[in-house]
C-alpha cells in the first residue's frame, strides 16, 4: 500500500450554506487501496462531504486534491472521468431500464465511438455497444446479476438494486470509489453479505474505498482507518479500535453504543 502520497488529498474543506457551516475545516486523506470509514450522527455533514468531493457541491473554502490534481469546481461528470464514483444515500437506478442498461450508462462516457456514428448507425457504433455489452455482462457475473440482465431495474429485490448500484459505479473504472450508506434497509443476512462483498471489490479491482455507514459492526468490521464527522467538523481519526474507544466519538453518539 502506498504510504507516502496520498490518492486523495482534502485541505481545510468546507462550505456554507447562508449562515449555516454545513462542513467547515475538514482534513482527510486516502491512500492507495484503503478501506476507509466515514461516520457520525444524523445530520452530521457526511453526505455533504461526499457531495464536495463529486462536484455537486463546489467547496467554499479548502481544496480537493485527487493525485495532486485540484478538483475545486470540477462539473460531476469531468470528476467522474477524473476517477470518482459514487453510489447513492437513496438508490438512483434508471428504474425503467434493463439491468444490463444501468450498466451500460456508466461507460457512456467513455466510450469510443462517437455520436455522429451512433446517430448514423457506422460501424463505430456497433462495434462501440458490442464492446460495452460485454463489458456489462462481465460486472454483472462478479455480482451474481447476469442472469437478470434483461429484467427492469425496479423488479429486482432491494438487495440486489444496491448491488447493481455498486456494479454501476465500478463500471465507471474509478480509483476511488464512495458507498454512501450501502447496507442502509438490509436485514443482518444481507449486511453480511455487503460487508464481504465491499472487502472482495477493494482487492478485485484495487480500489480505494470511502464508505459512510450507521450500521457499526460493519463499519468495523471492514474499514483501515475510520473518520470522525459531528455537526460538520471532524472529532475524529483513527484505526477502528481507536474510534470505539474515543471519549469524542462516544459523547457525540450520546451514549450509543459503536462496536
Amino acid at each position: 500500500m502506498e504510504t507516502t502520497t496520498p490518492l486523495l488529498k482534502v485541505d481545510q474543506v468546507g462550505i456554507q450554506f447562508g449562515g449555516l457551516k454545513a462542513v467547515s475545516g475538514v482534513n482527510a486523506e486516502l491512500f492507495q487501496g484503503e478501506l476507509v470509514g466515514l461516520i457520525g450522527p444524523n445530520g452530521a455533514g457526511k453526505t455533504t462531504f461526499f457531495n464536495l468531493l463529486t462536484g455537486v457541491y463546489v467547496p467554499t473554502e479548502g481544496q480537493i486534491l485527487l493525485n495532486g490534481e485540484k478538483l475545486n469546481k470540477l462539473p460531476p461528470f469531468k470528476i467522474t472521468r477524473k476517477g470518482i464514483s459514487r453510489t447513492f444515500q437513496n438508490i438512483r437506478l434508471f428504474s425503467e431500464l434493463s439491468v444490463i442498461d444501468n450498466v451500460k450508462v456508466a461507460y457512456h462516457s467513455l466510450a469510443k465511438h462517437t455520436a455522429i456514428s451512433s446517430i448514423f448507425r457506422l460501424p463505430g457504433h456497433f462495434s462501440g455497444e458490442q464492446v460495452m455489452d460485454e463489458k456489462a455482462i462481465e460486472f454483472l457475473k462478479i455480482f451474481n446479476l447476469d442472469g437478470f440482465k434483461d429484467e427492469k431495474a425496479k423488479n429486482l429485490p432491494y438487495g440486489q438494486q444496491r448491488r447493481l448500484e455498486i456494479a454501476r459505479a465500478l463500471a465507471a473504472n474509478p480509483r476511488l470509489l464512495l458507498l454512501d450508506e450501502p447496507a442502509a434497509g438490509m436485514n443482518p443476512h444481507e449486511t453480511k453479505e455487503l460487508m464481504n462483498l465491499i472487502a472482495f471489490i477493494r482487492e478485485r479491482f484495487s480500489l480505494t474505498v470511502l464508505l459512510i455507514e450507521h450500521d457499526m459492526p460493519l463499519v468495523m468490521g471492514v474499514c483501515d482507518r475510520i473518520y470522525v464527522l459531528d455537526h460538520g467538523q471532524l472529532i475524529a481519526q483513527g484505526t477502528p479500535e481507536e474510534i470505539r474507544n474515543n471519549p469524542k466519538v462516544i459523547e457525540a453518539y450520546l451514549g450509543e453504543e459503536v462496536s
